[in-house]
C-alpha cells in the first residue's frame, strides 16, 4: 500500500507521477506549443490538469479498490466472499494482485495523457511497468524519459524510446499485460505477437465516431449543440483524438440550418483567419498532413466542400472544413480521418441514422443531440459502441466513474479510474475450509441415493437434503 501510494504521490508529495506533473507542468506544455501550437489552456484542460484529477482520484481510492466491493464484505485488503448456507465451516476471500511485468504502448496525439493515465492504474494496481511512448512526438518521448525516472522507482517504471522495429521488438518479449493505444491496423500486429505468449491485451483504437444530431427546434439548442460538436472537432488537437465527432448525422431538412451556425460558431471560436487563431492545433507531422490532404483531392469530395479547405503545409495548418455528403465510399467516409475535416451526412429521417451506424464498424463512441426520449432509447438499445453520450461529446473520458474502451474494431478492455485498477489486477480466489465437516455423499461410489442429494443439494433445498438423509423423501431411479 505505502509503494503503491509513494508511487502515485500526492498533493503534497514532490515525488511519484503527481510530483512529475507538479514540477514538470511548464516543461510539457512546451513540447505541446512547439508539435501542435497548442495553447496552454487546451494542454491543461486535455492533458495536465485531467491527469492531476486522475491521480488525485486514485490516491483517494486505493484503499478501497485493494479491500472493498458492493455485495462483498470487507477483510483487511481482501474481499470477503459470499457462501451459500451449504459451505459449513468455510470462508471464501478474492485477493487483487498485480499481474506483474506490464507494457504500455501509448499513442503520440495526447503523449503524456495516454502515456501517464494507464501507468496510473498500473502503479495504483502494484506492477512494474515499461513505458513506450510514441516516437510520432519526440519531444514529449524524451521529457518522459529523461524526467519521470526522477519521480518514480526505476525498479517499478522504465521507459524506453524507440521506432516501430523497436515497439515490434518489444511486443514479442513475455509480459504479463500489454495496453496499446494507437491504430486498428498496428493493434492487429500487437494482438498475434502478444499470442505467442498468451499475453492479455488492452487495445485502445478508435475509429468512425458519429454524432447524431436532431432536427432541435429551439434557437438555444441548436447553438448548444453545434457548439459542443465544433468543440469537440475542431478544439481537441485540430480533430486529431479517438474520440472526437468524425462525422455529423443530420435530417436533410435541418442541414441548411446546421451549416450556416456551424460557419458562425467556427468565426466565434476560432476568427475569421483560423491560421492566426493560437485556439487552432496544428497537424503533427508533414506524413499526416500530407494523408489528410489526399483526402481532399478526390474530386467527388472536393466538390463536397461547403466551408473552408485551405492548408499551408509549411506550418502544417488545416482549416476547420465542412463538407455536405460526401461520396460514402470515399476514404473520408471509410477510414477514421483523424484531422479538422468534418462530413455531414443527411438523411431523410434522423431515425435512419441507426442502420447508418450499424451498417459500419462498431464506433468507440456515439454521441446523440436530441430531446427525443424514444430516438435516445433506441440508440442506447439498438447500437453498440464504447460509449454513447446525450447532448455532449467528448466528456465521457473524464469520468473516473466510467469506464473508458472500445468494441469490435474500435479496441478491446477499458481503464480510467477502478476500471484501470481492475485492467492490471488479477482477482484470485482463496477459499478455506475446516477438517471437521463434510459432506460424505460427494465421493464415489454412486447411486440413486446420492443423486438425489446432488439435486437438493445445488438447489440449496436444505429441508430436501434433510429429509433425503433421513430416509423421509423418496428419490427419481437415475
Amino acid at each position: 500500500m505505502a509503494t503503491r501510494e509513494k508511487h502515485l504521490g500526492g498533493s503534497r508529495s514532490s515525488e511519484g507521477c503527481f510530483g512529475f506533473l507538479k514540477k514538470e507542468k511548464p516543461k510539457c506544455t512546451q513540447p505541446l506549443n512547439m508539435t501542435w501550437g497548442k495553447h496552454p489552456a487546451e494542454a491543461y484542460r486535455d492533458e495536465i490538469g485531467s491527469l492531476v484529477k486522475s491521480v488525485n482520484y486514485a490516491i483517494g481510492c486505493l484503499k478501497g479498490w485493494m479491500a472493498t466491493k458492493k455485495d462483498f464484505k470487507v477483510s483487511s485488503s481482501t474481499l470477503q466472499a459470499k457462501l451459500p448456507l451449504a459451505a459449513v465451516l468455510s470462508t471464501a476471500e478474492i485477493i487483487p494482485e498485480p499481474l506483474g511485468l506490464v507494457l504500455i504502448i501509448s499513442s503520440w496525439n495526447f503523449p503524456f495523457g495516454l502515456s501517464l493515465e494507464p501507468l496510473i492504474g498500473a502503479l495504483a494496481a502494484g506492477n512494474v511497468v515499461v513505458l513506450k511512448p510514441s516516437e510520432l512526438a519526440p519531444r514529449c518521448s524524451s521529457l518522459l524519459a529523461n524526467a519521470l525516472p526522477a519521480y518514480l522507482d526505476s525498479k517499478a517504471v522504465k521507459v524506453i524510446e524507440g521506432g516501430p522495429a523497436f515497439s515490434e521488438q518489444l511486443v514479442q518479449q513475455k509480459w504479463n499485460k500489454i495496453l496499446f493505444t494507437g491504430s486498428a491496423r498496428v493493434g492487429r500486429m500487437v494482438m498475434a505477437a502478444a499470442a505467442n505468449h498468451l499475453t492479455p491485451v488492452t487495445l485502445e483504437l478508435g475509429g468512425k465516431c458519429p454524432a447524431v444530431l436532431d432536427s432541435l427546434s429551439s434557437s438555444w439548442n441548436r447553438e448548444v449543440a453545434v457548439q459542443r460538436i465544433l468543440g469537440a472537432k475542431f478544439g481537441a488537437c485540430s480533430g486529431q483524438a479517438c474520440i472526437t465527432v468524425d462525422y455529423v448525422l443530420v435530417e436533410t431538412k435541418f442541414s441548411s440550418i446546421l451549416l450556416e451556425l456551424m460557419k458562425v460558431w467556427i468565426g466565434k471560436m476560432f476568427g475569421e483567419n483560423p491560421r492566426e487563431s493560437r485556439s487552432m492545433a496544428r497537424i503533427v507531422n508533414k506524413h499526416r498532413f500530407l494523408r489528410l490532404k489526399s483526402l481532399l483531392e478526390d474530386p467527388n469530395v472536393k466538390a463536397s466542400i461547403v466551408h473552408g479547405g485551405s492548408m499551408d503545409e509549411n506550418s502544417l495548418f488545416i482549416e476547420p472544413t465542412i463538407l455536405l455528403d460526401p461520396p460514402l465510399e470515399s476514404d473520408i467516409m471509410q477510414d477514421e480521418i483523424f484531422g479538422p475535416l468534418l462530413p455531414i451526412i443527411t438523411l431523410k429521417k434522423i431515425e435512419d441514422s441507426i442502420n447508418f451506424i450499424n451498417s459500419r464498424p462498431k464506433p468507440l463512441a456515439i454521441y446523440v443531440f436530441t430531446l427525443n426520449d424514444s430516438l435516445w432509447k433506441r440508440m442506447v438499445a439498438e447500437t453498440s459502441s464504447g460509449s454513447v453520450t446525450l447532448n455532449d461529446a467528448m466528456i465521457q473520458y473524464l469520468a473516473d466513474t466510467l469506464p473508458f474502451g472500445g468494441i469490435g474494431e474500435s479496441g478491446m478492455g477499458n481503464y480510467h479510474g477502478k476500471f484501470s485498477f481492475d485492467t492490471f489486477s488479477h482477482n484470485k480466489a482463496v477459499v478455506r475450509r475446516s477438517f471437521l465437516v463434510d459432506f460424505w455423499f460427494r465421493f464415489p461410489p454412486w447411486n440413486d441415493h446420492k443423486l438425489q442429494l446432488f439435486r437438493s443439494f445445488y438447489a440449496f433445498d436444505y429441508l430436501g437434503v434433510l429429509l433425503t438423509v433421513l430416509g423421509l423423501k423418496k428419490f427419481k431411479q437415475a
